[in-house]
């Protein structure tokens, strides 16, 4: 088979073939390479190794489609209407509020699309290849299928390639498998049905090589490769709205279809009367104007504005403003397992050597901690055999710990670093022992031989070998170990293996240790050294441990009707003992599933699996997406979590992203809508606390602000109906709606969270925006403000006859019954009730809302007593006992506030 037939070939089955075969089928040369001719052929039929984004639409038309909602259709009305009444600055105002909200979302969605940009960027590099018998180096965007590609620690692999040479290769594959260590490669066929995460004969384009040397044939560039695939899946995955713009776009044509009906009817009503065209326009038009909540947009951006910030003090910077609420409204959160709910630290935290068992305390590389036996502390002087155990990983090791940054950080292998600090827990200084004992040789670490080993010489001139590696490898080289006493004993293997075997079921990774001592005329090494006669130390099992603030914002989230997922590509048994450890047991069990086995899963197995598992383990980038797709299909709301190029499908399908800003590669940035600078999942909690509760002040800004609507537009419509003069004119209900609404309604975008607000189940996805029972709210409030506001102003113009002063009081009341209101559904209000009650609180954290009920005050009292204003809204200015009627008519609103809220808690 030639490479004209390569695209007869199905990725996954490179794995599966011998090298030669592999060669064979490509049609190339494992010494020499390609040839140019046969390079420019195939470059003309494969194209170049590059990833490319889909055209998109032009920035106009995408900056135009900003405008395509409902909720902006409303403010483009009531500028239009404005316009349309000479009032310019007023319509000028509220279509600069249109284009403001039109700008944010242009260069939001901008940002979005960087993501495929960012991920072709990742797999951007220069390749040494062997072409025509010589070694060159060139642009990874030219590399074709059958090229020969030589691989070399630090090097960035520029293509899928089929391994054929390996020697000692270890490769990154983190940012697209998620396995959180190198892994070690090798050239043998694998199974057909083997995983990504599990073809260690194969190295993926944009993967790192971290040791060794390698050398393999590319077998697929571009939108071919594993990275290519992702960023189809990326293209093809739905845009989905979030809740809070789903709901907002149908509550607004919802509103938008309501107020063009009755301002039609209204028209034609006053038409009926036999009044005129002009004066029944100028009716409709008010109307329009006191039904559109103008002030709303702004709210809602300044609540969400607000709840950024608050998500930032917190660790977790939002890229999308609707992001904000939608967290808040989570079901479901998959969290990755590395680094966001474990420290990414590895930890010793068993010990099995002389016969007995030891446990450390301590997480990470902070050398804090104790070495326990039976729960108690020891002496590791009084344990020589422990203390061997220890000496060897101190002393068989090739890392060191820094203190950088304000924190204790590895330089070399993770599992060595454990290895250090443990020892340092037990009292051994590497300075110290390495004076004591100075290493003369050593065998690096080969994956063909599973182990390390050093030779030492210690002051009396004893030399001895210190090995550690896999307990296969180790146990069969040992004939004897060391009892509790330190003397040399038999070796009983099966005894080992129970223990290797209960480590393994605790999630931790395992290694052995032996030595041997040779004699003083030996200083080097050789494999033939230590094949036989090694005397076994002991075994010491690590782990990657749960974060502490992880495990109880696990328990909070659970507490709060949030199930949480592990979507790991870290080993089932490993990822299981860790959501053990974390408290994701479901009916006393974990119930975790491998990525194998939710590929033989028919739909509705698959959907069951999903929607009952905790883990999900080695699962590859499609399957992460599934599993999003899965749960949304379902109704849930989806919060993802990854740091990886596998992750970027997922992210941008989910409700909202989550990319970790440490770890997390650009691409799982730009996909993602939200980002965590420290890579906890404790600050997904707290973001999740502050996401419940910019929601609870999004319901109370328009509880608050529609009822004023509400009694508007009722006020005029009935006094149409009776042929009455209008109590309030636009031009006023332009200053309630825009100036005195933002003013009051504003502070209720720094309520403070309140002390139950994560210990509520999630609301429902499917809930509309205007509850019943807030619809009913909504009401009772308007219609108390329309017999304020018709009240006062028939009262006052009977009285006095005099409209304009008639009005001024009507609206002054009306405010009046607001102020009252608004402290009601604030934490101002239950502040001053607490005090009253002789509670001790403080009004700190309403002082906010005292600054924008003052601000209003002041507004109000500049709206009706400074002779400019009297001149341009048509109001009068009021004499005390005037403002003390307006106070005291707004007094009921405190028992009609609390009936309701006794109904419809809004905390």
């Amino acid at each position: 088979m030639t490479a004209t037939d390569k695209n007869t070939i199905q990725p996954q089955q490179w794995h599966n073939l011998p090298a030669s075969k592999v060669a064979q089928n490509l049609d190339t040369n494992l010494e020499a390479g390609l040839t140019p001719n046969e390079v420019t052929k195939r470059r003309e039929r494969f194209g170049a190794n590059e990833l490319k984004a889909k055209p998109g639409k032009s920035q106009l038309v995408r900056f135009l489609l900003q405008f395509n909602q409902p909720l902006l259709y409303i403010l483009i009305i009531a500028g239009a209407i404005k316009a349309l009444i000479g009032q310019w600055v007023n319509a000028g105002v509220i279509w600069g509020v249109t284009l403001i909200n039109a700008i944010i979302g242009f260069i939001q969605e901008s940002k979005a699309e960087s993501a495929i940009a960012a991920l072709a960027s990742s797999v951007e590099t220069n390749a040494t290849i062997l072409r025509n018998g010589q070694k060159i180096q060139v642009p990874s965007q030219e590399l074709v299928p059958g090229d020969i590609v030589l691989l070399a620690s630090g090097d960035k692999v520029p293509a899928d390639l089929r391994l054929v040479q390996s020697r000692n290769l270890q490769v990154n594959e983190s940012a697209l498998t998620g396995e959180s260590v190198a892994v070690e490669k090798n050239t043998q066929p694998l199974d057909q049905d083997a995983v990504l995460a599990e073809r260690i004969n194969m190295a993926y384009a944009g993967s790192f090589v971290t040791f060794g040397t390698g050398k393999g044939i590319v077998v697929a560039i571009g939108e071919a490769t594993e990275t290519g695939r992702i960023s189809q899946l990326m293209e093809q995955g739905t845009s989905l709205k979030t809740p809070l713009t789903r709901k907002f776009d149908k509550f607004s044509r919802t509103l938008l279809y309501i107020i063009l009906g009755i301002a039609t009817l209204t028209f034609a009503v006053g038409l009926g009367y036999g009044n005129s065209w002009s004066e029944m326009f100028e009716a409709a038009i008010a109307f329009a104007v006191s039904a559109i909540p103008e002030g709303l947009p702004a709210v809602v951006t300044v609540t969400l504005a607000i709840g950024v910030s608050r998500m930032a003090r917190r660790h977790a910077i939002v890229r999308k403003l609707p992001a904000v609420e939608t967290l808040g409204g989570a079901t479901v959160i998959c969290s990755d397992k590395t680094g966001t709910l474990t420290e990414n630290q590895m930890t010793v935290q068993a010990i099995y050597t002389g016969g007995e068992e030891y446990t450390v305390t301590g997480t990470g590389y902070i050398p804090e901690g104790e070495i326990l036996f039976q729960e108690q502390p020891i002496d590791w002087r009084n344990y020589p055999v422990l203390a061997e155990c220890l000496k060897a990983g101190l002393l068989c090791n090739d890392s060191h710990l820094e203190y950088k940054e304000e924190q204790w950080q590895v330089v070399g292998d993770p599992t060595e670093g454990a290895l250090i600090v443990v020892a340092n827990k037990g009292e051994l200084e590497r300075r110290t022992l390495e004076q004591e004992m100075p290493r003369l040789d050593t065998i690096p670490f080969e994956s063909e031989f599973q182990y390390m080993a050093t030779l030492h010489e210690d002051a009396s001139g004893v030399r001895t070998i210190y090995v550690k590696g896999s307990v296969e490898a180790i146990l069969k080289r040992c004939q004897q170990t060391l009892d509790t006493q330190g003397n040399l004993a038999s070796v009983d293997p099966e005894n080992i293996h129970q223990k290797v075997d209960a480590m393994a079921h605790q999630g931790l990774r395992v290694l052995a240790f032996a030595k041997k001592s040779v004699s003083a005329a030996q200083d080097e090494l050789d494999h033939a050294d230590i094949e036989t006669d090694l005397v076994f130390l002991g075994l010491q099992g690590m782990i990657d441990p749960p974060r502490a603030e992880a495990i109880a914002a696990v328990a909070a989230c659970q507490n709060a009707g949030i199930q949480v997922k592990m979507i790991t590509g870290d080993h089932v048994v490993t990822a299981q003992a860790i959501a053990e450890r974390m408290g994701f047991n479901q009916n006393g069990q974990v119930l975790a599933f491998t990525g194998s086995q939710l590929a033989q899963m028919d739909k509705s197995e698959l959907a069951t699996a999903i929607e009952d598992g905790a883990v999900f383990a080695r699962v590859a980038p499609e399957q992460k997406l599934r599993i999003v797709e899965a749960l949304q299909s379902k109704g849930e709301i989806v919060a993802m979590t990854g740091d990886g190029v596998n992750d970027a499908p997922a992210l941008k399908q989910a409700e909202i992203g989550i990319a970790m800003g440490g770890a997390g590669t650009e691409v799982a940035k730009e996909a993602a809508d939200m980002i965590l600078t420290d890579d906890n999942f404790a600050s997904i909690e707290a973001a999740i606390e502050e996401g419940r509760t910019v929601y609870r002040n999004l319901l109370k800004a328009i509880a608050f602000i529609l009822p004023v609507n509400g009694g508007e537009s009722m006020t005029i419509l009935i006094s149409v109906l009776l042929a009455r003069a209008l109590p309030i004119l636009s031009l006023q209900v332009l200053w309630l709606n825009m100036v005195n609404s933002i003013a009051m309604t504003v502070p209720l975008a720094f309520e403070p969270k309140s002390p139950r607000v994560m210990q509520q189940p999630p609301r429902s996805p499917r809930e509309p925006l205007l509850s019943r029972s807030l619809i009913k709210r909504i009401l009772a409030i308007s219609i108390f403000n329309w017999i304020l506001i018709f009240g006062v102003f028939e009262w006052m113009r009977q009285t006095t006859d005099d409209i304009t002063l008639a009005r001024t009081m009507a609206i002054q009341a009306l405010v009046a019954g607001r102020l009252f209101y608004l402290l009601s559904i604030s934490q101002l209000g239950m502040a001053i009730i607490n005090r009253l009650r002789g509670i001790r609180q403080t009004f700190s954290d309403a002082s906010v809302m005292g600054i924008g009920i003052a601000c209003a005050i002041v507004l109000q009292i500049i709206f009706s007593q400074w002779g400019l204003m009297n001149r341009l809204f048509s109001t009068a200015p009021l004499n005390l006992q005037q403002w003390l009627i307006c106070l005291l008519v707004g007094l009921p609103m405190i028992p009609l506030a609390i009936l309701v809220n006794r109904f419809d808690p809004l905390d």
